[in-house]
């Protein structure tokens, strides 16, 4: 599995992490780290390090830019 460090915007409201971290094991990945960077605007800004399956993230980054108010702003491998 290869380490991945994603920056992701999501809507300040319950369940949206929830939503988030049950696609992301879905996607068959886990979830190393969570922080937790800023709330602003409706919108929570977080910086999660991802075990991707292979070395390729962009099935993982699909999937989460398709919940609705959710959208990956960068991803770098670690």
């Amino acid at each position: 599995m290869a380490l991945f460090q994603m920056q992701i915007t999501l809507p300040d409201r319950p369940g949206s992490l929830g939503a988030i971290a049950s696609a992301i094991g879905a996607a068959g990945c886990d979830i190393r780290e969570l922080v937790v960077v800023k709330s602003e605007d409706g919108k929570g800004y977080d910086d999660i390090t991802v075990a991707v399956p292979g070395t390729d993230p962009s099935d993982l980054v699909n999937v989460l830019n398709s919940i609705g108010g959710v959208e990956v702003l960068g991803i770098k491998p670690l």
